[in-house]
Parts: structure tokens; C-alpha cells; sequence
């Protein structure tokens, strides 16, 4: 069967593409429509065209299944120009998602028409390229430089409401999208045709404006090539001619196609879409969440009931006192809220955000939910007694679950009643925003609870990575030794400044010791003392000095720097060299490269112990965690995968 047909109705002639899953421009579709767009030339009693997709969305995208491999005939801007160029105007009727290559498709045509849920893009450079058929170039004909900038800089889609308002779509219609379509198209035959959008004028921004974005632009991109090509695109696009930007733009997106950047995405997003679905949890039937309590509500145990809220889940949020329950709910709408202000949510939604949350001291109340995760304070005796009281109170299939990121999940577990039914779900903070989410589960986990407990990362926008029971799990075992290798760069002379640096140049939103800093040194120095104070044989670190002098980080207003009130910027401390001084070696002007190939090879020689060890499954599952909870730069492609690769992704 034909992946692309026609159907004539009267004078409107329908053309569908039915290629499962997601519609995606395989060989055969970009065929099929070129095929399609010859034959509905030549129909004489055709005088407009609908193109319409079957299942859940529109076009999604390239065919991944092509990725990585030589092109095949017809190429894209070939279909794309093809359909533009037809004699009968065409009418794009857009659901689910238009996306690249499929967006494209729609710039061809002469209208675009959506239902309110769609969401339309061209999210390429999040695979390290830019557009490569005339997005870059047909985008700002529509809406203007700045807005086409915005668009394919960040690859962040847009909902239909924000695409009609910037240009991108014709008309938002409500109900059967491919009966409005063909009436919007029979309507438009009425009237004067627009020009296509390659003859369209733009209008070009003065020389500073360019400036301006490449600074942002870069500054955001901390060394990702692929943003800073699609402006040059851009650019291009409003000052020269369409054929001369367009030939530009392909040539771009083919030299940017075999970068090392690319594959590195490339490897990464494939990598994203086969943890989601693990081969071995597949056929493993489990019983739905509808219903998930959390025991905790300080930051962490808000983010998880803010990530579960946001995912239309009712939560039950159990406190230890009335202050507590207070405190914790207050936590809850201080995130709900800031969804508001950051233009993220609508004052109803956050209402109705809130209004799922059930805020008590009573366990009872767990009686009928499907998973509890507990969230409370890191401390082995707390989180059992925890434990013991959910065994009381839960039914006897739930599921309960730790969010510890240090402990040893089996004594946790050690007096739950029915361990099969136990598993360690390590959130990142913020829950609601960090996408990552460890899934550690005991010798004893039921498959049942495995493949629940993946469901549920799916649920709430996780990236899942099952890990084994080590010290710190794959990703905070890691940054341990990424941080003590750190301070040793520090013991042998090297400036914190200079490290922090380096890795910021590498592509880090920030250093080891600035990142520190903001997450308070304390925190680890307890953990340390902790191990002491339990007869571990731990030795002594820069950071424990620093905090026994009073230094914390931002929390003390001084750290491994010193910070003004009101001012995170860090500065370099007279104190600091003071109080390390006897254990610092001479002054080392280490070359930034050095030290970031230094911590990166570090952090890939444990994550060659950690599946030594089999804690982790695979070298892409440590490469996804550094990434989604640590901030290593997406474009390098993780740890393991930048040194495989032979070095710096650049």
C-alpha cells in the first residue's frame, strides 16, 4: 500500500500521508508527494489541494531510520520547492506535531491551517544542524528575522495560538481539522492567492542587531557551532536572494551533517529514546499509577509532587506536624507559582495544579495509593522509620520508593514487608525541572515494579537510567571523584579560577567550585563526616576546610570564593589561599584545554569502574546521566562517548 494517496472531493483533492508512526519523510513519502504534486498538476478539474496526515500527528520529522546514512533521492528542498511550485495552491492541515522537515513541507504550501493542540518547529540544531530545506530562509519571509531567529536558534517548538499570532499559521480551527481544511481551501480559491513565501519580502535588521543576537546567541550555545550557523542562515535569508540563502542554507546543513558536534547529538538522541523503553521491560505488564504519595515536603519532596502535578497525577503529600504540612504546601505553590510569573502556566492551571495536592500528617490516607516515594532527610534510621510506618499504611501491592542519592537502598528496605514491591527513584533537584531520574532497584524489585517505575518516568518527561547499588549510584559517584580530581588540579598548583574556567570553555554552565558554591559545600562535608563518624577511613579535603572555617558557599556568602550580598558573582579569595595555602604547590599555569581533558578523563575512568562493576548497563546510560543531572554539555555527547570519540567534540 502507498504511504502517500489522493482522494478528489469535488474540486478539493486530499492528499494524505499514512506512514506510521509519526509520518516521518521517509524515501517513499518525499516520493510520493513529488509523484502527487505532478499528477494533481495535470488534473484539470482539481483546483486546490489538502494535505493531511493519517494517525496522531503531522509530518513529526526526518526519518531516523536515514539518519547517519547517504541521502536518497528526492532530497527534501526538491519536494519542498516542488510543492510550492504547484499550480494549484496547497493547504497544510496541521495535528500533533509539524517538526522539521515536516514544518517544511507546510512552508511549502501556500496555507497552513492546525487544530488548537498542534505545535509546530524546526528543532535541528538540537541535533547539531540547522534546517536544510528552506527553513532558515522561507521562516523569515513569514514572520521576520527576529522571530525566525528565535525559532531556529533554539529549536523550541510553538503551539498553534503563539504560530497564528507570529505568522507562522493561517488559521487555528477547532473540531474535524480535514473538513475545516478543505473548506478553507475552497474559501481561499475565492480570493486573490498570497505569493509564496519565497517571494515574499523581508525586511533585513540593521548590522547591530546581528551583533546583539551572535553575543546572546553564543553565550546561550556555550560552544555549540549549529545556533550560530542558523543565524549566519538567517541573515543570509534577509540579505541576499532567495536561491542564493538557500543554496547557503544546504550547504550548511550538509557540512554541519558530518561534524563531530552532530554525531555526538545524534548518538545522544538516540541514545534518550532507548532508555525510555528498555528491551528487557517491553513485555512486562504492570498495574497503572493513578494515585502517588510523597512522604516529604521540603525541596525535594515538593519538586516530585510538583513533577507528578504537572503530570495530571493526584498526590498525596504526608508531613510529620501541622507546621511541616505547612511549610511543605507552601513549598508546592512557591514552584506553581513561579510557573505563573515565567509565563508557564495560566492562574488556573496553577490552581488546579495545587488543588491535586492532598497535604496531611495522616499515613492513613495512603491507604489506596498506587506508589509512595518517600523524600525526607538523608539519614538511614529516618527513612526506615518512614518505611515501617508506610508498611503499615499502604496496601500491599503499592509501590514504595526512596529518593535517597547516597544511602544503600537494601538497609532502607530492610523491615518493609514484601521487598519485591521497594525501589530507589533518585530525583534530581529541581524535580520538576531536572530530567533525569536514577532508578536503583534492590536484588528483591519485582520486574513489575522495574517496568512501573520506568512507566512513571515516561509519565513525568524523564530521562530513566537504571542503576546499580554502589556509593552515590552512577552520576554522584562520578562527580565525587570529578570534584576530588578538581582539588587535586588545586593541590598541584593550579587556580580554582582557571579550572572553573576551563570547564565553563568545555561547555559547563559552570566549574566544579563554582557549582559548589551554589549548592553548598555543607552538604557533602556532612556526608563525609557522616562516613567518619560511622569508623570510614575518609580523608580530609579542601572543601572540609573551608567549611570548618565557616565557609559554605553562597548560603555564608563565602566558599571556595567570596560573594557580595545580592551578587552571585564570584571572586577570587585572599582567604581561600590563606587557609590552603600550606597544602597548595607552586603556582601551575596549566592550559585550560589540559584541565578539562583531565576532569573528563577522570569521570570517564570510573564510569569504565561503574560497568566494570555493572552498575551501569551500558557507556551511553553514563553518558545520559552526566548530561541530564550534571550539565555536561549535550553537544561533547557525555563522558564516555567524548573520549571514545578521540577528543574534544569541536
Amino acid at each position: 500500500m502507498s504511504v502517500v494517496t489522493i482522494c478528489v472531493d469535488g474540486d478539493i483533492a486530499v492528499v494524505t500521508i499514512d506512514h506510521p508512526p509519526v509520518n516521518a519523510l521517509s524515501q517513499p513519502v518525499r516520493e510520493g508527494l513529488l509523484k502527487a504534486a505532478a499528477e494533481l498538476d495535470a488534473a484539470e478539474d482539481v483546483k486546490a489541494v489538502v494535505l493531511h496526515c493519517a494517525g496522531r500527528t503531522f509530518i513529526a520529522g526526518a526519518d531516523v531510520a536515514e539518519f547517519g546514512k547517504a541521502p536518497m533521492e528526492p532530497h527534501l528542498p526538491q519536494v519542498v520547492n516542488r510543492i510550492e511550485a504547484a499550480s494549484k495552491p496547497w493547504t497544510a492541515a496541521i495535528h500533533g506535531t509539524a517538526l522539521g522537515g515536516g514544518f517544511e513541507i507546510a512552508l511549502g504550501c501556500r496555507f497552513r491551517i492546525a487544530s488548537p493542540t498542534a505545535s509546530v518547529g524546526l528543532p535541528e540544531v538540537g541535533l547539531g544542524l540547522v534546517p536544510g530545506a528552506s527553513g532558515t530562509v522561507r521562516t523569515p519571509r513569514l514572520v521576520g528575522a527576529e522571530a525566525a531567529l528565535e525559532l531556529v536558534t533554539t529549536g523550541k517548538p510553538v503551539k498553534a495560538a503563539k504560530a497564528l499570532d507570529m505568522g507562522l499559521l493561517d488559521a487555528v480551527v477547532e473540531g474535524d481539522l480535514l473538513a475545516a481544511a478543505k473548506a478553507f481551501a475552497r474559501q481561499a480559491m475565492a480570493r486573490q492567492a498570497p505569493l509564496p513565501v519565497s517571494q515574499r519580502p523581508v525586511a533585513a535588521p540593521p548590522p547591530a542587531f546581528w551583533d546583539e543576537r551572535k553575543a546572546a546567541i553564543a553565550k546561550r550555545a556555550k560552544g555549540e557551532t549549529a545556533p550560530l550557523i542558523a543565524l549566519e542562515c538567517v541573515r543570509k535569508a534577509v540579505e541576499a536572494p532567495f536561491a542564493e540563502a538557500l543554496a547557503f542554507e544546504r550547504k550548511s546543513f550538509l557540512e554541519l551533517r558530518g561534524s563531530p558536534q552532530a554525531a555526538a547529538l545524534r548518538t545522544v538522541f538516540f541514545a534518550e529514546r532507548a532508555a525510555a523503553h528498555p528491551a528487557g521491560m517491553r513485555n512486562i505488564e504492570f498495574a497503572p499509577l493513578r494515585k502517588i504519595g510523597v512522604v516529604g515536603g521540603g525541596t525535594m519532596g515538593a519538586g516530585i509532587a510538583a513533577a507528578l502535578r504537572d503530570a495530571d497525577l493526584p498526590v498525596v503529600m504526608i508531613e510529620r506536624d501541622d507546621e511541616a504540612v505547612a511549610r511543605g504546601l507552601g513549598n508546592i505553590r512557591s514552584i506553581v507559582e513561579g510557573g505563573v510569573k515565567r509565563g508557564k502556566l495560566t492562574p488556573a492551571q496553577a490552581e488546579a495544579r495545587l488543588a491535586g495536592v492532598t497535604a496531611s500528617t495522616d499515613y492513613g490516607l495512603l491507604a489506596d495509593a498506587d506508589m509512595v516515594i518517600e523524600a525526607v532527610f538523608e539519614e538511614l534510621s529516618v527513612k526506615r522509620a518512614v518505611f515501617e510506618r508506610l508498611t503499615a499504611a499502604c496496601r500491599g501491592d503499592a509501590v514504595l520508593a526512596t529518593n535517597t542519592s547516597y544511602l544503600d537502598p537494601r538497609l532502607i528496605a530492610q523491615d518493609v514487608h514484601d521487598p519485591s514491591r521497594f525501589i530507589g527513584l533518585h530525583f534530581f533537584s529541581p524535580a520538576n525541572v531536572m530530567k533525569l531520574l536514577e532508578i536503583v532497584p534492590i536484588p528483591q524489585t519485582s520486574a513489575q515494579v522495574l517496568a512501573s517505575s520506568f512507566a512513571l518516568a515516561r509519565t513525568l518527561g524523564k530521562v530513566p537510567i537504571q542503576s546499580g547499588i554502589c556509593e552515590g549510584f552512577i552520576g554522584n559517584r562520578i562527580l565525587k571523584r570529578y570534584r576530588a580530581a578538581a582539588e587535586s588540579l588545586v593541590r598541584d598548583g593550579v587556580p580554582i579560577a582557571q579550572i572553573d574556567a576551563a570547564m565553563r570553555e568545555y561547555g559547563f554552565a559552570m566549574g566544579p567550585f563554582e557549582a559548589q558554591d551554589l549548592g553548598g559545600l555543607d552538604i557533602a562535608y556532612l556526608q563525609r563526616e557522616g562516613a567518619r563518624a560511622s569508623g570510614q577511613s575518609i580523608a580530609e579535603t579542601l572543601g572540609d576546610i573551608l567549611v570548618r572555617a565557616g565557609r559554605k558557599g553562597h548560603k555564608t556568602r563565602a566558599g571556595w570564593y567570596d560573594y557580595t550580598l545580592g551578587d552571585r558573582t564570584p571572586q577570587s579569595s585572599a582567604i581561600v589561599s590563606e587557609l590552603l595555602g600550606a597544602r597548595i604547590g607552586g603556582r601551575n599555569l596549566m592550559a585550560r584545554s589540559a584541565i578539562a581533558d583531565r576532569l573528563v578523563g577522570e569521570m570517564a575512568d570510573e564510569g569504565d569502574a561503574i560497568l566494570a562493576e555493572g552498575i551501569a548497563g551500558q557507556a551511553s546510560d553514563i553518558d545520559l546521566v552526566e548530561i541530564h543531572g550534571y550539565g555536561f554539555p549535550r553537544w561533547r555527547g557525555g563522558p564516555m562517548f567524548a573520549r571514545a570519540s578521540g577528543g574534544p567534540a569541536d
